[in-house]
């Protein structure tokens, strides 16, 4: 199919029943929900955009001969050339869900004005025109249908957002249950815990609703941690700067700290997870708990790098969200950090006042780090030039609900690629069959 003819009707999208590979997951990490306001809206941009195609499309002469009994004819040889459609009309065209059935695709008195260099019109052509759209709505769905939805996100993850059932469809909507998991880069070999049931709330005003489980945060937490990918290392230059950019005064008092303890030796922290990152949604309320160690370092005069101290400690976060094109954004602000002492060491004021110093390098060192590479988001499931406008976010008990309406984008600069997801990469099926143990 060529590409210019990929965005016939999004809606398409819709009336087939995607199936992607079969999952050993009993319980999806994302549910999409597609309202009838998506439907609806659906068939006012597909129409269109089917208007503009056929009249687009370019038909090839056509000769032959034909007998026609209904008139007695039994032999009639035509040839038509520079076959024109001038105009074609889809009224009162409809989709309504069909309860475990699909979807209804409904129009009457459609219109269509043809012409050729004859200046025939007769219902042959119509008769031809079907196929052809029939056609490219096969091409369009054959090509999803083989779409390895697995999208690598980082240098350390990849996400899989295939289907693990059919659609569920009733009278009112129509839920796509996706995976949804999280994989470091090198391996697909599934979290090991699994997801959990999770119920949308019974809404209608919004076109789609997005369901993200615990499950899709906790993969994600687990497979970046395993990958590596939770670490940092931090000279007291770059602390300082960090320092001097967010609180006047702090910069300049940590570099005095650590010319005190290590002799004005060149310093180092590296903050490093030691397991993966504790996530929970709860009603109104995401956050994350960070186990990780810290460890001083410092650069010898033989450029081998020496251990000061090491110890380890908990870092409590909020999670912000917040909706940014098509992908979900989160920001991690720092709620209370604690050391983990021996049971038999105690927690005078020195304990007290290294915390503290150790709170300022996260909360204005590491934090705008992560913060920034947490920038490029979360992809969310769309169809391809459809933008999300009115968004909101909620969260509930074990996952949180976006709930959206859609805007097609149509640009004649923008070419449809099926084997794109917004701007992001995706991994085609090497990856299935080699998991590492």
């Amino acid at each position: 199919m060529q590409p210019k003819n990929a965005p016939i009707l999004w809606g398409c999208f819709l009336l087939w029943n995607l199936y992607a590979s079969s999952s050993q997951t009993d319980y999806p990490g994302i549910k999409a929900r597609i309202t009838q306001r998506a439907l609806d809206y659906g068939v006012e941009v597909g129409v269109k955009t089917m208007e503009q195609m056929i009249k687009d499309m370019v038909i090839p002469d056509l000769k032959g001969s034909e007998s026609l009994d209904f008139l007695k004819i039994d032999y009639v040889k035509y040839n038509f050339s520079n076959i024109k459609i001038n105009a074609f009309s889809l009224p009162n065209a409809s989709l309504t869900f069909v309860p475990g059935v699909g979807i209804r695709a409904l129009s009457n008195h459609g219109t269509a004005n043809i012409s050729t260099n004859w200046d025939v019109k007769a219902p042959f052509f119509l008769v031809q025109l079907c196929p052809i759209v029939t056609n490219e709505v096969e091409a369009l769905n054959l090509n999803i249908s083989a779409l390895e939805v697995l999208t690598k996100i980082d240098n350390y993850t990849v996400l899989d957002c295939s289907l693990i059932n059919p659609p569920e469809i009733t009278e009112n909507y129509l839920d796509l249950n996706l995976k949804g998991s999280f994989y470091p880069l090198e391996s697909l070999v599934d979290p090991p815990f699994p997801p959990v049931p999770f119920e949308l709330p019974d809404r209608r005003d919004s076109m789609l609703y997005i369901g993200i489980s615990e499950y899709f945060f906790k993969s994600a937490s687990f497979a970046h941690f395993v990958a590596g990918a939770l670490g940092v290392m931090l000279s007291t230059k770059e602390i300082s700067n960090h320092f001097n950019q967010n609180a006047q005064g702090i910069g300049s008092l940590f570099s005095r700290i650590a010319e005190i303890y290590v002799l004005s030796q060149p310093f180092m922290l590296q903050i490093m997870a030691t397991g993966p990152p504790e996530i929970s949604l709860h009603p109104n309320n995401f956050s994350l708990d960070l186990p990780a160690s810290i460890i001083m370092l410092t650069e010898l005069e033989n450029s081998t790098i020496e251990p000061i101290v090491s110890m380890d400690f908990v870092a409590s976060t909020s999670v912000g969200l917040a909706i940014l094109g098509q992908k979900l954004i989160c920001s991690l602000s720092l709620n209370r950090f604690r050391l983990l002492l021996p049971e038999t060491s105690h927690r005078d004021v020195t304990v007290v006042r290294f915390e503290n110093i150790l709170s300022s390098i996260l909360h204005f060192g590491v934090f705008p780090l992560a913060n920034t590479k947490l920038q490029q988001g979360f992809p969310l499931p769309n169809p391809y030039n459809i933008s999300f406008v009115n968004s909101d976010i909620e969260v509930f008990e074990g996952f949180l609900l976006v709930s959206t309406d859609l805007k097609h984008e149509a640009t004649s600069k923008q070419q449809s690629n099926l084997h794109n997801w917004g701007s992001l990469e995706l991994v085609n099926g090497p990856w299935r069959e080699q998991p590492v143990p």
